[in-house]
């Protein structure tokens, strides 16, 4: 059952005050994470137009396809008091959406997910009025979690935290990556998901590549193997952690990297308060990792803010100078990688709390040695 409390009427209101200032006279939103923030319909991205229409003068309405339109009321958007109305088959429903913002309506925010073909559409019926993204606004709301929501990434944190502390179950020499995988998958379900939304098993050279696909490699005695997991919770919102095993004894070599990698990585998280910015948390990882001589090896940001999406505001990068601020939620996950022989990933989502930091993940950082 979704909790009520992680969406709250009040956000339309927040929502329309934001368009307010950012000079829009309506958001058009479509399926996706913002809806979903919006109202607490989980809505099918589908051809037909799903579409919140939220004028900055004017009561809401949600419109669905007919079809759709029991879903959408037995959804938390129901019980929202606002109207949700169906829309047939033979109608176009562009119109009926251009018919219900007020005149002269000069520019509108379309949802940054919304698919090309709609915003084509919209800009169809609405010639006049020029399109901004809608996230420019709604991110500034989404970017600062309450306690409910913070409440459920803990959950989320903690399902994940389950499955890796279930790896010596599948992670063994002589399995295949995509074996493991799948046992991972299942396990993630098992353990508190709806879906399990991303499975990285890189194992050996493998290990080197952030986003390695599962593949039919063996998984060898010494192979490090970098296991970076996630899945969806029903209350909407994302896991996602990183952990760096050993199949047997793994190379000297390995182990010093991993040593580096772990100290930058206590450094980040202890060093997440209020009003360091983006750029100096990713700084304070890549001074120690550039000190050790892997510089060149660290080859992507820190982390991303983590909620309703994997990946969301804030973005732990070089060149932000975004301040950080109690609710943020994001990863810390520095990472060092040697092409063509082995790498080493550790990532904890934090949330930035009044005075500091909270890890939420709290399976052992150190390197894992599975038999």
């Amino acid at each position: 059952m979704i909790l009520t409390d992680l969406y709250p009427a009040d956000r339309l209101e927040r929502a329309r005050e934001a368009a307010a200032e950012a000079g829009l006279g309506a958001l058009l939103i479509s399926p996706g994470a913002d809806l979903r923030y919006l109202t607490g319909y989980h809505a099918l991205p589908l051809e037909r137009l799903t579409c919140l229409v939220l004028p900055v003068d004017g009561e809401p309405l949600l419109l669905v396809p007919e079809l759709e339109r029991p879903a959408a009321l037995a959804s938390p958007a129901g019980n929202l008091g606002i109207e949700i109305a169906g829309w047939a088959e033979t109608e176009n429903p562009y119109a009926l959406v251009a018919a219900r913002l007020p005149a002269g309506t000069a520019r509108v925010g379309v949802d940054n997910h919304m698919w090309a073909e709609k915003v084509v559409a919209f800009r169809a019926v609405l010639p006049d009025a020029d399109q901004a993204l809608a996230g420019e606004v709604l991110g500034r709301l989404r970017i600062r979690k309450t306690e409910a929501e913070a409440e459920a990434l803990r959950r989320a944190g903690a399902a994940i935290d389950r499955v890796h502390a279930r790896m010596g179950e599948w992670l063994r020499a002589g399995r295949t990556e995509r074996e493991v995988g799948r046992d991972i998958a299942d396990a993630i379900v098992t353990e508190g998901h709806v879906r399990a939304d991303f499975v990285i098993v890189g194992s050996g050279p493998h290990s080197a590549s952030p986003h390695h696909e599962l593949s039919d490699r063996v998984i060898l005695p010494g192979d490090p193997v970098v296991v970076d997991i996630g899945g969806t919770t029903e209350d909407g919102y994302c896991s996602d952690s990183t952990r760096a095993y050993v199949v047997g004894e793994p190379p000297a070599e390995y182990r010093r990297l991993y040593e580096v990698l772990l100290t930058a990585q206590r450094a980040q998280t202890d060093a997440v308060r209020p009003g360091i910015t983006a750029e100096q948390l990713d700084a304070i990882g890549r001074d120690v990792i550039t000190d050790a001589g892997f510089g060149p090896h660290f080859i992507h940001r820190t982390g991303h803010g983590i909620g309703l999406e994997t990946h969301e505001e804030p973005y732990i990068v070089a060149g932000s100078a975004l301040p950080l601020e109690p609710g943020m939620a994001f990863s810390v996950e520095p990472g060092i990688y040697l092409p063509d022989r082995f790498g080493a990933r550790i990532e904890d989502i934090v949330i930035c709390t009044d005075d500091g930091g909270e890890r939420l993940n709290r399976t052992s950082r150190e390197l894992v040695v599975l038999p």
